[in-house]
């Protein structure tokens, strides 16, 4: 797959459609990728379900979704009309749900250009453990994805001890690329209730305090599976976050959080790559991805 450029949405801070259309050309962007969808409609977990903190966001929406056939009836003719390549995220809660959700989408138009398979989900056939936690079950859950009938990305989370394992389970298994990395695990407590913040409890670190965390994670997968397409994302809010991804040895990078504070922001990282490289007189993207090495 080529794309013409490498900034994209992330999954899960830009909606299931064309919210950011008022605010960004969809169709200048390398892609949009949706927020995940199961194949039935999900109604996610109780509110609170954000949280802001000093260097991010925490959040627990559980995700919620209105399932696979109606985000096609209603809301991808919205983002192709808009000119958006879309990246459709899917998940499920075993695997055959996977299978399912993918099959919805085996007929899904064109401009569905790839699935990114978010397996930081719980299965509930091992004890409701991540599938994102298991390089087995990391790998049943990207092939069941075949059915889709397009290119697989297998978004990973780093809350593991060897993400080079779960990395090379999922490629094992048929993803073209590996998308890097998902939320880190956290938790904030309000002090003068002595409760936790979200209504679920815990949820998913994400922003600027993750973005080292990224940056090693796609250097680490980078090295050892140098032939191997990768999408860096975690805390990308400038261009520089980007360019380091790409140093790294991401191929594209995903634009989150930073749209929560500035929904343009995809966009304006965008600008700031190409302007970064002309000022650096760098010609190709090539000569970016995977300079800093192993």
């Amino acid at each position: 797959m080529t794309l013409p450029n490498p900034i994209m949405t992330a999954s899960g801070t830009s909606g299931h459609g064309a919210e950011l259309a008022p605010y960004v050309e969809l169709g200048s962007l390398g892609a949009v990728v949706v927020k995940s969808l199961s194949a039935e409609p999900y109604p996610g977990n109780p509110a609170p379900r954000v949280h802001g903190t000093t260097a991010g966001m925490l959040n627990s929406v559980g995700l919620q979704g209105p399932g696979v056939e109606s985000w096609l009836e209603h809301d991808l003719p919205p983002l192709i009309a808009a000119g958006a390549r879309v990246v459709a995220s899917i998940w499920g809660q075993r695997v055959d749900d996977f299978a399912k959700a993918a099959t919805m989408l085996a007929h899904a138009p064109p401009e569905v250009v790839a699935i990114e398979v978010n397996v930081s989900c719980p299965n509930l056939e091992d004890r409701s453990r991540m599938f994102a936690h298991s390089p087995a079950a990391t790998a049943e859950a990207v092939s069941a994805s075949a059915a889709g009938g397009r290119a697989r990305w297998a978004k990973l989370s780093p809350n593991v001890a060897d993400l080079c394992e779960i990395a090379g389970a999922a490629l094992g298994a048929g993803a073209e690329s590996l998308t890097l990395v998902n939320t880190v695990l956290g938790l904030a407590i309000d002090v003068e209730t002595r409760a936790p913040r979200l209504g679920a409890g815990g949820g998913g670190l994400s922003g600027p305090a993750i973005h080292p965390v990224a940056v090693r994670a796609v250097h680490d997968c980078r090295v050892a599976f140098p032939g191997a397409p990768i999408v860096g994302v975690g805390g990308v809010a400038r261009e520089t976050d980007a360019i380091e991804l790409l140093l790294a040895g991401a191929a594209a990078v995903q634009v989150g959080t930073a749209t929560f504070a500035d929904p343009r922001a995809p966009a304006l990282v965008l600008a700031g790559v190409e302007r970064w490289c002309e000022e650096h007189q760098v010609a190709r993207l090539a000569e970016l991805i995977g300079a800093a090495g192993g």
